[in-house]
């Protein structure tokens, strides 16, 4: 059994106010308690990942720290800056977020789109994320996309099915993740678009791909739980 990544992207959304509430929730979801209906080792098979604002971070991963550990939930960022930690106005640093988040979303559609962030950007970027520690889950829009070194997981995410209602076919998108898996050695390839309960098994049980990156859907903490159910 094939060991699945689900990402949740609330992307600039949620008051602390509001993340608490999804959270208490979520983990009062019919997840967690499928999670403890299982076997001792649970189903293992499935991660799942949270990616808040940064501004959000430090109150989640309070929370989490009074949770169940057999829980496998982890929280990453959406962004980090592609400098260390230094005069930078505006940047969070790599180092100011290691320990408290496992993963970092890079490259995703909007901000090349809405920042104009280039794929030499994005490879400093994955660059500062494995000098400190965090994982890098770079996203590509097609196979024509550059993928940085240093990079095992990434998110294909065709920009057209990105908050639109239209997910990619899952045949087309099993042959883009066994593109990348074959031609540029990527162990780890997530599908991001439009990824909904009704279809996300459609997706996680193509034989290329290991998971998914949601978007909208991950902001109901009853509906991203029936995504990781479903998965």
């Amino acid at each position: 059994m094939k060991k699945l990544l689900i990402v949740g992207n609330w992307k600039s959304h949620k008051s602390v106010e509001e993340a608490h509430t999804f959270m208490i929730a979520f983990l009062n979801s019919t997840f967690v308690n499928w999670l403890h209906s299982q076997e001792e080792n649970k189903d293992k098979s499935k991660r799942v990942v949270i990616c808040p604002p940064t501004i959000l971070v430090a109150e989640l991963a309070r929370l989490l720290e009074h949770v169940d550990s057999k829980i496998p939930i982890d929280l990453g960022v959406q962004d980090i800056s592609p400098f260390s930690i230094g005069p930078h106005t505006g940047e969070v640093a790599a180092s100011e977020v290691r320990g408290l988040v496992k993963y970092v979303i890079l490259g995703h559609s909007e901000r090349r789109r809405e920042f104009d962030e280039t794929d030499d950007l994005i490879s400093k970027k994955v660059e500062e994320a494995n000098k400190n520690g965090l994982i890098p889950i770079v996203c590509v829009q097609s196979k024509e996309t550059s993928v940085p070194d240093g990079t095992h997981i990434i998110a294909y995410e065709p920009v057209e099915a990105i908050g639109s209602g239209l997910p990619d076919d899952p045949v087309d998108a099993d042959t883009v993740a066994a593109f990348f898996k074959e031609e540029k050695s990527i162990s780890y390839v997530l599908y991001g678009g439009s990824v909904t309960p009704e279809n996300v098994q459609r997706y996680t049980s193509c034989q290329n791909i290991d998971g998914v990156l949601v978007g909208g859907a991950s902001l109901d903490p009853k509906i991203f739980a029936e995504i990781i159910q479903l998965a």
